[in-house]
């Protein structure tokens, strides 16, 4: 497939996508913060910097874009320029990277999609508090701020 626009048209656009805050993410926390949950954002010390961090449990999560994560990657794939594909495997491999990190050090990641957040955003937040709540060994503290 060929790109219909020129180089500094499409460098504008790419421009616009956001990589931090975006309006799933946005919807996640406010929703978290709603139900008294506390955490910190894109935490640089840890692999993958996630989007939200509850530190005294150990939980991460991250908010991941359909698109730029790959959800059901090998579906549509092959409709992909040989560039986007290779950029969307890189995100995939590193997200794996990343996660089994984490893992290893302890924390539990939840990935929550956009489409998701989308469909039925208090279910992904049910399911954020309950991991916080077990993780906290009964005593709900929020994580930290």
């Amino acid at each position: 497939m060929v790109d219909n626009l020129t180089r500094e048209q499409r460098s504008y656009m790419m421009s616009r996508v956001r990589s931090t805050d975006t309006t799933p993410e946005l919807r996640v926390r406010k929703l978290a913060h709603a139900r008294g949950l506390r955490f910190r954002t894109h935490c640089p010390w840890l692999p993958g910097r996630p989007d939200l961090t509850f530190v005294a449990s150990k939980v991460v999560v991250f908010v991941d874009g359909d698109y730029w994560h790959g959800w059901r990657f090998p579906a549509w794939k092959d409709k992909l320029s040989p560039y986007w594909r290779a950029k969307i495997e890189r995100n995939r491999r590193r997200d794996q990277s990343n996660f089994t990190k984490l893992r290893r050090d302890g924390w539990l990641v939840i990935r929550v999609w956009e489409h998701e957040v989308e469909r039925d955003a208090e279910s992904c937040i049910d399911r954020i508090e309950a991991a916080v709540r077990r993780r906290s060994s009964g005593r709900f503290n929020g994580g930290s701020a």
